[in-house]
């Protein structure tokens, strides 16, 4: 396999100012790649279901502490008796779903860097204790329907999943897109499958250590923004420590170029649905809670073959 190209720090710098998509919607967009979600695309994603196989990408709400579930999900259940020895459940939700456990989508006004968040706004601005004026997932409440394109790398790599000595490149991603005999167009998403059950069952769950975890490089930010996709959905997030001491690497997609991340995805089943369907290109359906301000929402994502 050949070396993968590294970009240096100069490189990075340019992803994320100069070629950022910051008012290519306008200075008001806070839709960002969502924008590519025409009529037409949705229409191209629905003509992809032939066979009616359906695969949840949702992991089941995390109650249980653990080393990467700091803040477990809660979930209380109620008996309600009734006349006539009749009676109802009732239940109560309550999820911080940032982090590594929890499926979730990750809005516009999640992160920033030193130079602001998506188109530049800035978060002391907009940002409040009861949500954010900027940015927040009720934008997205129509529903991400699209072409999602599955990018296999345990499968294209001969392995069982990626190990922290040898991240996810960009280059290596444009290689599986190639192999797997795939065209890309704008407004799709992008799942990257990395094997992270197989990976727990031979090592520490991933994410116990935040600090050093295998995953994405920094270097796919370049094949994001090149790729117009209007989402990345992945198993395995970013690669850390990074080579470029940035707070956020992969996660930069967010505020620079509008696409939104569905993190901690649910993937191997995907991936064995696409061995057995012989491809790798689906309908998706991804429909986030409509929480005015909020910073995301937990989702379970469908992809329909």
């Amino acid at each position: 396999m050949p070396k993968p190209h590294i970009p240096s720090h100069q490189d990075i710098e340019k992803y994320l100012t100069t070629d950022n998509n910051w008012g290519r919607w306008g200075k008001d967009d806070q839709m960002g790649a969502m924008n590519f979600l025409t009529p037409d695309k949705v229409i191209q994603a629905a003509n992809l279901v032939t066979s009616g196989r359906r695969i949840s990408l949702s992991r089941p709400l995390p109650t249980t502490p653990a080393a990467n579930n700091p803040t477990p999900a809660q979930h209380f259940m109620m008996k309600s008796p009734r006349s006539n020895g009749s009676g109802a459940a009732t239940d109560y939700y309550g999820v911080s779903y940032h982090g590594q456990a929890t499926t979730h989508i990750d809005a516009l006004c999640h992160v920033w860097d030193k130079n602001g968040m998506w188109n530049g706004r800035h978060p002391d601005e907009v940002i409040g204790f009861n949500g954010t004026s900027w940015g927040s997932i009720e934008h997205w409440k129509e529903g991400i329907i699209t072409r999602g394109i599955l990018l296999d790398v345990p499968k294209h790599r001969g392995t069982k999943y990626v190990t922290q000595d040898r991240p996810v490149h960009g280059t290596e991603l444009q290689e599986i897109v190639e192999a797997e005999g795939i065209t890309l167009s704008p407004g799709d998403a992008i799942l990257v499958y990395s094997g992270r059950e197989k990976y727990n069952e031979e090592n520490a769950t991933w994410g116990t250590n935040r600090d050093e975890r295998p995953g994405l490089h920094t270097s796919c930010l370049k094949f994001l923004r090149d790729s117009d996709c209007c989402m990345l959905v992945w198993d395995m997030m970013d690669h850390s420590p990074n080579d470029y001491g940035l707070a956020w690497s992969v996660h930069a997609a967010i505020f620079a170029y509008g696409i939104a991340l569905l993190d901690n995805a649910l993937l191997q089943p995907l991936s064995e649905a696409c061995a057995i369907e012989s491809r790798y290109e689906f309908f998706l359906t991804v429909n986030p809670l409509v929480v005015e301000g909020g910073t995301g929402s937990p989702v379970n994502p469908v992809a329909i073959f």
